[in-house]
């Protein structure tokens, strides 16, 4: 703890900022309900109802700014841990949040395993011109 000139303390290092502990952003949960669909390359969304999450006073900052970071191009929570500097999950427990708000939506991207083979593609259109 440090004190300014007019002795008054200070919880945060003059270089570092103030310091917020993760767990205080997520008021001590480690999980959420959708926690399961929150894997590093889950796509984060912004609704397109959302006007300004700052108006809603019940919101974070961290909430705000991920619903803000999300509004003009989706974010992966990889994405989203890095641009906030909060480890994942702490990130996957304040969208998890924002999911049962209505103010963003999750997908994830296709398995590799569910893709359709290439080769297969090419064997379709060149049956298809062979007709």
């Amino acid at each position: 703890m440090s004190r300014d000139g007019q002795g008054r303390s200070h919880w945060f290092d003059d270089e570092a900022g103030p310091v917020v502990r993760p767990y205080a952003m997520t008021r001590g949960r480690t999980s959420h309900a959708v926690q399961h669909r929150l894997d590093l390359i889950a796509v984060v969304v912004t609704e397109p109802h959302v006007d300004d999450p700052e108006e809603d006073h019940a919101l974070a900052p961290e909430h705000v700014r991920i619903v803000e970071l999300c509004r003009d191009t989706p974010q992966s929570v990889a994405e989203l841990g890095a641009e906030l500097d909060l480890p994942v999950g702490v990130v996957r427990v304040l969208v998890g949040d924002l999911v049962d708000e209505e103010l963003v939506h999750v997908t994830r991207p296709v398995p590799p395993a569910e893709l359709v083979d290439e080769s297969i593609l090419r064997d379709v259109i060149n049956g298809l011109r062979a007709l």
